[in-house]
């Protein structure tokens, strides 16, 4: 039998084990990895670095936005951050963070866990439910729905105790979604095979880097605490603060200092994320186009955890009938549209600028994962390529909106196709995601299997899920569009809604009516059908490890796979 650590991605070799199917020399491998990896690090370079180092010397000036002079600040704008009550947003925002990630890291795996002991079927209908709240990611609309459709039940509320009002309030229009992703991940964790490593260690590190992006997600939203929070006794996140001082009070170097301090706090939650997944040395692996019988599932059907699975995903369900009730009622209500626009436009507004950043950054992203995992130029230190990468890996928009509207400016990208797109040209979650999948499937590439059959094939569901994802969630995003659009005729969906509900001073039956643009009922039923594909077909054949020692050869890849 061969030695194992000649199909370990973990031990560099100086040629390929004789049983292979790779088909290059080591030197090759090296040589390929790196330059594949060549449009990613550009990317980076352009669309985080660049603007990074920008909003950084920028905090250090002051001057006007529209070209006036400007002078050094020293470090009096770091000070009157911190004076106008940055850190207040900061610890408002972790605190928002607090529900969300009991949900993620208890509610969701308790999920996993009953879905995974109920059976095939039972966990099959939950992974199809899941992918409900998925589907229907609309943060603008669902929050000015819910905020128009209680503004009067709600105001007492509001007024006697507004931190715990808001909690409530975020952490209930959160929950289906962190719910919805946690327990997609988990049971991707918990749906294991023999020898491929300790679960604990699997659900550690999914469970620390889900936490991680909980948190980094709640400091910089933007697109669902503003209309729920906007004008809420001044309590906001900081991406609110930063661009407010930076465009609506015309302080750019304030708000750029914001950004820093915002930009340093991501970096670590980045870092140490990038740094859990490589210590733990997770993996991804495909287990096969086909199942077993239904008698090898692993652990058999058991009637209890079948019980709790159906009380949880009532709970589940009722929750996101609760919350999204206000806008899906909105779904079939036309509405008058502005002067000089139509339906077609808006839509087009609103969903090509986003697919061409989706397309550029998930596939730059497929193959700078194929170069780190697949290649391993660096042998067993491979995965370190990913820390240039990792303080970016949770920055948004909101981080350095003030680079980026500074260069569109300069560009004269106001109201333009061009503008429109969003300035992330490269998805670092994506990148993270695929080097974990190839070098997971890199191990049946080595024992000799195919590249076409354990590499690329594979590879397509999830750079078509990765891509559809993230789409869907720039599509949805308001503060880039905020920034970079000021006319009617050029707007996307989400910034026409905001425009239409402070035009029309409370009037919420003309405000509703503008809300079946942001997601249309013909698109929300597109990319339901798609994640629910993706999950039943695809999703539940893949398993996340940890640690342990190699796997055991996949099967052929004309014979089912284990499960």
């Amino acid at each position: 039998m061969p030695d194992p650590k000649a199909h370990h991605p973990a031990w560099p070799a100086a040629g390929p084990a004789p049983s292979s199917g790779i088909g290059m020399g080591r030197s090759a491998q090296v040589v390929t990895g790196l330059l594949l990896l060549v449009p990613a690090v550009l990317a980076l370079v352009w669309s985080y670095v660049v603007p990074s180092v920008s909003t950084l010397l920028h905090s250090f000036r002051r001057g006007e936005l529209w070209g006036g002079p400007v002078e050094s600040a020293g470090g009096d704008n770091y000070a009157q951050v911190v004076e106008r009550g940055f850190l207040g947003d900061l610890g408002f925002a972790l605190l928002l963070a607090l529900v969300p990630l009991l949900l993620a890291l208890l509610v969701a795996p308790l999920l996993a866990l009953a879905a995974q002991r109920a059976g095939r079927v039972p966990r099959l209908v939950a992974r199809a439910l899941l992918a409900l709240p998925l589907a229907a990611y609309a943060p603008v609309a669902v929050g000015v729905a819910w905020s128009l459709d209680r503004i009067e039940a709600d105001r007492s509320a509001w007024e006697q105790a507004p931190t715990l009002t808001a909690v409530r309030t975020v952490s209930l229009l959160t929950a289906g979604l962190v719910i919805a992703v946690g327990a997609t991940l988990f049971l991707s964790v918990l749906r294991r095979r023999p020898g491929g490593g300790r679960p604990g260690l699997a659900i550690l590190s999914v469970g620390g880097v889900l936490g991680l992006a909980v948190v980094a997600t709640a400091v910089q939203s933007w697109s669902l605490q503003w209309p729920l929070l906007a004008g809420r006794d001044d309590r906001s996140g900081p991406v609110v603060r930063i661009v407010r001082e930076s465009l609506t009070q015309v302080q750019p170097g304030v708000g750029a200092a914001g950004s820093v301090l915002l930009l340093a706090l991501l970096g670590v939650c980045g870092i140490l994320a990038v740094l859990l997944l490589v210590a733990t040395r997770t993996r991804i692996a495909f287990t096969g186009w086909r199942d077993r019988a239904a008698g090898a599932e692993v652990g058999g059907r058991n009637p209890v955890a079948l019980g709790m699975l159906v009380v949880g995903l009532l709970a589940f369900l009722a929750l996101v009938a609760y919350v999204s009730a206000p806008w899906w009622r909105t779904l079939t209500v036309d509405a008058p549209l502005p002067s000089g626009v139509s339906t077609g436009r808006i839509q087009a507004n609103t969903w090509l600028p986003p697919l061409v950043s989706a397309v550029v950054g998930v596939a730059l992203a497929a193959l700078a994962g194929f170069a780190i995992g697949g290649m391993r130029p660096l042998g067993r230190a491979s995965e370190l390529l990913l820390l240039p990468f990792a303080p970016w890996l949770f920055v948004g928009d909101g981080p350095l909106a003030v680079a980026h509207f500074l260069r569109v400016r300069d560009a004269e990208q106001f109201n333009t196709f061009a503008g429109l797109i969003p300035p992330g040209w490269l998805s670092i979650p994506a990148l993270v995601v695929f080097t974990l999948f190839f070098r997971g499937q890199r191990e049946r590439w080595e024992a000799g299997g195919r590249f076409a059959s354990t590499m690329l094939l594979p590879a397509l569901p999830m750079l078509a899920g990765a891509g559809l994802l993230g789409w869907l969630v720039t599509a949805q995003g308001w503060l880039w569009p905020q920034l970079a659009v000021h006319d009617v005729a050029h707007a996307p969906a989400t910034s026409l809604v905001v425009l239409r509900v402070t035009a029309t001073f409370g009037d919420a039956d003309a405000a509703r009516g503008f809300l079946a643009q942001v997601l249309p009922l013909p698109l929300l039923l597109l990319f339901l059908a798609a994640f629910v594909a993706l999950q039943l077909l695809y999703l539940d054949r893949l398993v996340i490890r940890a640690g342990g020692a190699v796997a055991p050869v996949a099967a052929p890849d004309d014979q089912p796979a284990p499960r």
